[in-house]
């Protein structure tokens, strides 16, 4: 019975790895697509609008998306880091509000790869 369990136990300290290697690893592909689906929709709403989007909200406000996705590195969908236009102080008027150009995640964890996930 001791070796049972005593197999049991190797097995499972062997998988365990790999099994958390797989989570992050899926994770991580959640993350790409949902960035690329963030960047699509910033660049139609900037189409359709000529202008960018003031906040990922208004993406959501304005019918490009149902729901903000949750990040899946911090698991919440207030954590994302929204990247606004870079100020042109010729032209910018008063009250003129800078739009979102991009948006990365708010983890500032590495990847597998080695890099952050915040400059993905």
């Amino acid at each position: 019975m001791i070796i049972v369990f005593t197999l049991i136990g190797i097995l499972v300290g062997l998988a365990l790895p790999e099994y958390k290697y797989s989570l992050r690893k899926a994770r991580e592909t959640v993350l790409k697509t949902d960035l690329f689906e963030f960047r699509k929709l910033i660049g139609q709403y900037y189409n359709d609008k000529h202008k960018y989007p003031g906040s990922l909200r208004a993406l959501v406000d304005e019918g490009y998306l149902r729901q903000l996705p949750v990040d899946p590195m911090t698991r919440s969908a207030d954590t994302w880091v929204e990247i606004r236009e870079q100020p042109n102080y010729e032209e910018l008027l008063p009250g003129v509000e800078l739009g979102i150009v991009d948006v990365q995640s708010g983890s500032a964890e590495k990847a597998l790869d080695g890099t952050l996930y915040n400059t993905w």
